[in-house]
């Protein structure tokens, strides 16, 4: 969103990739069965820092699944 901001207009291939994060955010927390103001927070830290957002909530994905797996 930053770089929206800086250059004042929107490139159509950001827009596209921020679109695809945005999907596969929603992909990833329709399988961690979250409550819905933790869906609101991982979608608006996907929305304002793309592709890095996602990649944290990749990570926080697979620690909760290896927590919820066990030794």
């Amino acid at each position: 969103m930053i770089v929206f901001l800086v250059l004042g207009f929107t490139p159509w291939l950001l827009l596209l990739t921020l679109a695809l994060a945005l999907y596969l955010t929603v992909i990833e927390l329709r399988e961690l069965d979250l409550h819905f103001t933790h869906w609101a927070f991982w979608l608006l830290l996907v929305f304002l820092t793309h592709f890095v957002g996602y990649l944290i909530l990749r990570g926080y994905s697979v620690y909760r699944h290896r927590a919820l797996a066990g030794p």
